[in-house]
């Protein structure tokens, strides 16, 4: 299997065949294990999302999770951080509209309540993202290693809401300060995230915006659990 350059990831998803090869049964949302052929033979395995096959939520509004979990991918790549396998919007798929996000191939039971020897700075980074983006599901089985050792997040359907609904699993930097290094990103993602225009409302776009106004305020500190609502489940 010839697989894309990591610059050419997203294209290849977007220009790709696609054959599904499989459902992932443990999936909450009807999600696919497909193969992308592109150009020159390449070709690559992909996780794919269709908008028809989400569950119906109460909170969220009916058929916009696909179009959040590519607004964090490319969030993701605004900042620099944290690492989302490549995902983009395919309109033409065998089960319409949804998303398609390069598969990754992770170290069975290692994820981020196991098997845990990064170092915390790769952790803040994902905690902060979380906090922008409002995350409602950081599972710890959502924090991937490949072979490499290199961390992958993702599921990120139930981010972006306009309400307070984060729920994660990493709360170890409660009440700590914003690590400097990460200012001049957020600093300058700040005018860029109209460029998401296309995938998220308005007014989520405004409450993305004033998330990130919070998180550079000096005063800021990470956030701490309130209640066991705070920790998703299950939390795998």
């Amino acid at each position: 299997m010839a697989l894309a350059p990591s610059s050419d990831e997203a294209q290849l998803l977007d220009a790709s065949e696609i054959e599904l090869l499989g459902l992932m049964r443990r999936s909450t949302n009807y999600t696919f294990l497909a193969r992308v052929c592109g150009p020159g033979e390449l070709e690559t395995l992909a996780v794919y999302k269709p908008q028809q096959g989400e569950s119906p939520l109460w909170d969220f509004p009916e058929g916009t999770l696909y179009r959040r979990e590519v607004a964090a991918y490319r969030l993701s790549r605004l900042l620099g951080w944290p690492d989302i396998p490549a995902t983009v919007v395919r309109e033409s798929a065998p089960h319409g509209i949804g998303a398609l996000q390069l598969f990754v191939e992770a170290e069975p039971g290692r994820h981020y309540l196991h098997g845990n020897d990064h170092p915390a700075e790769l952790w803040e980074r994902v905690a902060v993202f979380d906090v922008v983006t409002n995350n409602a599901d950081r599972k710890s089985g959502h924090c991937l290693f490949d072979a490499a050792g290199r961390v992958w997040v993702v599921d990120h359907g139930l981010t972006f809401h306009v309400e307070e609904k984060l729920r994660t699993v990493i709360w170890d930097f409660a009440g700590q300060p914003l690590p400097p290094g990460l200012r001049p990103d957020l600093e300058r993602v700040l005018g860029e995230v109209d460029g998401l225009a296309e995938l998220l409302a308005r007014a989520e776009l405004r409450r993305l915006r004033g998330r990130i106004e919070a998180v550079l305020e000096p005063a800021w500190r990470f956030p701490a659990p309130s209640s066991g609502w705070s920790v998703p489940w299950p939390p795998v």
